[in-house]
């Protein structure tokens, strides 16, 4: 999440990252932070007007999925910075980045018991295969991705499992039991009350969601490859000089997107008015939305470039650069005050708010981290949680306040 150096920072990198938690933090609240299906009616007042179906048609399109593939893909990109850098400066940086991948899944772990939708255990367990790809040749690691986005995985946890679950049954069944009782635990239920139900179970569920067939996991994963081989390309260090390409990008992107959409639909179509995931039709159906959410985030990243080329556009999208320097901080802060804003153990707001109102709240939350990292970094090298994760990572306390 956190390049290694500040001499070795990127101004468009960080402000892409900020941008990226910005979106992230739009879909949780819209989402009450619910962290996984909701029994059916329980939202039911979110959506009571076209303003509040408008808002949650754009974030389905444009921003569930995409942010976390963007953010999941600088987490490649950094990786090989890192790598890079220690390089060039002749040392060996496996071990240290493992090390730091130990440190930010007890990170996750804690920031897990408010929020399973965490994705920093995720993160920091995938990331530890991701250092044997760093010399890898490009070519295998292209290769590998596109099998990873072709939906590979799934088809063969398919045909193993015929559409079982994994670690837990009816894991995306939002009336099963399991589901039922823990949208009643985060709704009514005391902070010890989530804390016990997020330290073992929610990380069963979580593994179910990563590695079943909705396999969010390898897709995660094939976004580490993509920003590995990014950093490879030195793109964001010369991206003034990819404008043909990265134009390119974008009209492939949207290119793709089209065909993408209309594949899951035939697909979809054919499960019939009863749908049953448990088929290839299903099968085929996910991996093109999948696919077409590839396209999406590729829309976003070459539409971000491009704006960000413009002087006038690289002015206002660096306002993204402390949010995103600030990264890790911001993250498990957003996930505090979410869940306190809907969950029992605080304002117990949770199924209450209409899809408008909790938009307009993550922007207020944007606004103000913004903000506050902005003036933190002022009078800070890093922020709170990059402070103790950098110096835990090298045992050495890095000074904090600027002079």
């Amino acid at each position: 999440m956190q390049i290694s150096s500040s001499k070795s920072r990127m101004g468009i990198v960080d402000s892409l990252r900020g941008f990226s938690l910005a979106g992230i933090v739009i879909v949780h609240m819209v989402e009450n932070y619910a962290g996984g299906p909701v029994p059916e009616e329980a939202m039911a007042i979110a959506n009571q007007g076209v303003l509040d179906l408008v808002i949650n048609g754009f974030i389905l399109l444009f921003l569930r999925g995409k942010f976390f593939a963007l953010f999941s893909f600088l987490f490649g990109l950094s990786f090989f910075i890192m790598m890079d850098s220690a390089d060039q400066r002749q040392e060996d940086f496996k071990g240290t980045f493992f090390w730091r991948l130990c440190l930010l899944l007890g990170i996750g772990y804690l920031h897990h018991l408010f929020y399973r939708g965490d994705i920093l255990t995720v993160y920091a367990l995938l990331g530890m295969f991701l250092i044997p790809f760093y010399r890898i040749r490009s070519s295998w690691i292209l290769l590998v991705s596109g099998l990873l986005f072709l939906g590979i995985p799934r088809f063969l946890i398919f045909m193993c499992g015929g559409g079982e679950g994994i670690f837990i049954e009816n894991a995306i069944d939002p009336n099963s039991a399991i589901n039922t009782s823990y949208f009643n635990t985060i709704k009514s239920g005391s902070i010890l009350d989530v804390f016990r139900s997020n330290a073992i179970s929610g990380h069963i569920m979580k593994a179910e969601f990563q590695m079943g067939i909705f396999g969010r996991g390898y897709l995660t994963f094939g976004f580490f490859l993509l920003g590995l081989w990014f950093g490879r390309l030195k793109f964001f260090r010369k991206y003034l000089e990819f404008r043909k390409e990265t134009r390119n990008a974008l009209w492939i992107g949207l290119a793709s997107l089209v065909i993408f959409i209309g594949l899951s639909g035939f697909f979809f179509v054919q499960l019939g008015p009863e749908p049953d995931f448990n088929t290839w039709w299903a099968m085929f159906g996910l991996t093109a939305l999948d696919l077409a959410n590839l396209a999406m985030t590729l829309i976003i990243l070459a539409g971000f470039v491009l704006l960000y080329k413009s002087p006038k556009f690289e002015r206002q999208l660096n306002r993204f650069a402390p949010y995103g320097r600030m990264a890790l901080t911001n993250y498990v802060v957003q996930s505090i005050i979410g869940t306190l804003i809907f969950y029992g153990w605080g304002l117990g707001l949770l199924g209450t708010v209409r899809n408008t109102y909790a938009f307009l709240m993550a922007l207020g939350i944007i606004i103000v981290q913004v903000l506050i990292s902005t003036w933190w970094l002022r009078k800070h090298y890093y922020g709170p949680l990059e402070w103790i994760w950098r110096s835990l990572t090298h045992f050495h306390f890095y000074p904090m306040k600027r002079s």
